[in-house]
């Protein structure tokens, strides 16, 4: 027997909160791991509850991906103000801290999880990636990407993703160089493009004139310059950000 009274709670406002609870539960442990028994202990009510409100795991596994996905998709949101560099790097540093905290789950989104092969899952994935994908155009300023542009925002969104799956095995590299080194990234996919194409090099010597030499872009191509005078840049030899080059 229980005791106090407990506030009844309308249909849609039960399934928000199984949803919340298995979303927290699955950010911990593996989808494969959690049962429905503790879902329903974790929010208070009998199993026989939570099969009323879904069918069974896996709609509520998939109900819950879809909130993680949204969630994950408004990471890709910043103001369009200031050097892109640092816009991208709050970006990573917002995606991130999603990773971080939700490693299972985000897993569990990219990689498919129980759902594997349902359409729904995928079309989920896919929204992230294309909600990224738009988000970062829209910061380039470009209406209708060309061709290579697109080639080059859709693979770094991929990198990003891929990077963040590796990392959460061990987290062998610090957060915030990862993260900065997805910006670099996307500068130097951008830089190979533009050695191609003669509208990405507009784009960029537009991007680049607007980054201040301390911001993540100008970081970058002072570590080349150091890579191309024959020493080996701060990070890699271990030095401090403003230690002179190591020579070979």
């Amino acid at each position: 027997m229980t005791t106090g009274v407990r506030r009844r709670m309308g249909v849609e406002e039960r399934r928000q909160q199984l949803i919340g609870v298995a979303l927290e539960l699955f950010s911990h442990r593996s989808p494969d791991e959690v049962s429905i028994d503790e879902i329903a202990a974790a929010a208070g009510i009998s199993r026989p509850l939570v099969y009323h409100y879904f069918p069974g795991k896996l709609s509520l596994y998939e109900a819950a991906l879809r909130r993680a996905a949204d969630e994950l998709a408004l990471r890709f949101v910043e103001p369009r103000e200031g050097p892109l560099g640092a816009r991208l790097l709050r970006v990573m540093g917002r995606f991130f801290a999603f990773v971080d905290d939700h490693g299972p789950g985000f897993s569990a989104l990219m990689r498919g999880g129980p759902a594997v092969g349902s359409s729904q899952t995928h079309a989920m994935i896919d929204e992230v990636r294309q909600a990224a994908y738009e988000q970062i155009v829209a910061h380039l300023g470009v209406s209708e990407p060309p061709a290579r542009l697109e080639l080059v925002v859709r693979s770094w969104v991929s990198l990003a993703e891929s990077t963040a799956l590796i990392w959460l095995d061990g987290r062998r590299i610090p957060r915030a160089e990862l993260e900065l080194q997805l910006v670099h990234d996307f500068a130097a996919l951008a830089a190979v493009s533009a050695a191609y194409d003669a509208e990405m090099a507009a784009l960029l010597v537009r991007i680049l004139a607007d980054e201040p030499a301390d911001g993540p872009f100008g970081q970058l191509v002072g570590r080349l310059g150091v890579l191309a005078a024959g020493g080996i840049p701060d990070a890699v030899a271990g030095g401090g950000p403003e230690a002179p080059p190591v020579p070979r």
